[in-house]
């Protein structure tokens, strides 16, 4: 099998309240809370995952919540959009959802020939659901409230912002193996046919707009997919004849990471399919437990007795 980049891998940003987050995301957007683990820098903070029912690439989006931090403000240097693909005429049962739960939402409109839904969380972070051209045939994890007629099925695009493209789209054509498809005024959409969802980046240029803040509701990296170690390290060999600084390989417990600064100023992250979020719990147990890296496991009880309940 050639050495790819097969599109979103994950997606981690950064929320407020624990509590809130949770109940919003498997409440309100149906998604599955496939992991309940800790922030490796910080054991004190949770790290939630959520998305399909196996937490497949190309689904997941991690929260790291900090009670009390400062919001962020969207700007360049940023992701400042994400899509997940939703079922052809499910967008009425969208709006009729966000706007009962009093989540603030646009009417659908077109993009690229799509439909699609803007949305913030409660922290801010934006969201565009979006009817995909090409049939979504993922799986989905449905719910009583949200059903596989409307139920999310993983990522359709990123959106990031940036004040000139060319480095940015350096990395996502050369390297990542990505082509410009089309344009509608200064958004360029670029795609992989390595896979057929979870393949779209949107680079939106916007020369005189200021630098955006990491903080609440901003998304604090993008991590690009891969198959294995073989491929990860591949692709870091590829990045620092670049001349661009990325990490060493490490070891997230779910997959293995590589992180680097895009010349935009994004943090991507490139990581692997292996070895999944069953190797510490069942399928059917995902997100049921509190799991921690193994370094913490001796302040466990500690941990717990600081950690905020989510039921």
């Amino acid at each position: 099998m050639k050495n790819e980049i097969l599109g979103i891998h994950h997606i981690t940003a950064i929320a407020g309240n624990a509590k809130r987050n949770y109940d919003f995301y498997t409440g309100i957007l149906g998604l599955r809370l496939i992991k309940k683990t800790v922030n490796f820098d910080d054991p004190h903070t949770y790290h939630f995952y959520y998305g399909d029912e196996k937490g497949t690439p190309g689904s997941i989006l991690t929260f790291f919540p900090w009670e009390g931090i400062q919001t962020g403000r969207r700007g360049t240097k940023q992701v400042t959009e994400i899509g997940y693909s939703v079922p052809a005429g499910s967008l009425e049962f969208w709006q009729n959802r966000l706007e009962a739960h009093n989540v603030i939402y646009n009417k659908p409109a077109v993009k690229f020939g799509e439909r699609y839904l803007t949305f913030l969380d409660p922290d801010g972070l934006k969201f565009e659901l979006t009817e995909a051209k090409v049939k979504d045939n993922r799986a989905q994890w449905a719910t009583d409230a949200v059903n596989k007629a409307h139920a999310i099925h993983g990522f359709h695009h990123i959106t990031i912002t940036t004040n000139k493209m060319e480095g940015t789209a350096a990395v996502l054509t050369h390297i990542f193996g990505y082509k410009l498809a089309e344009s509608e005024v200064n958004r360029h959409r670029f795609i992989t046919d390595a896979v057929e969802q979870a393949a779209i980046v949107d680079l939106v240029e916007a020369p005189g707009e200021a630098i955006g803040h990491v903080g609440g509701g901003s998304v604090h990296h993008v991590a690009f997919r891969v198959k294995d170690e073989a491929t990860l390290m591949y692709f870091r060999d590829k990045i620092v004849e670049l001349g661009l600084n990325i990490t060493e390989k490490i070891d997230r417990n779910y997959f293995y990471s590589l992180y680097f600064r895009e010349p935009g100023g994004v943090l991507f992250e490139i990581a692997t399919d292996n070895p999944g979020f069953t190797v510490d719990e069942s399928l059917e147990e995902l997100g049921s437990n509190l799991k921690l890296p193994a370094q913490y496991e001796s302040i466990r009880e500690e941990i717990e007795g600081i950690l905020p309940q989510l039921s």
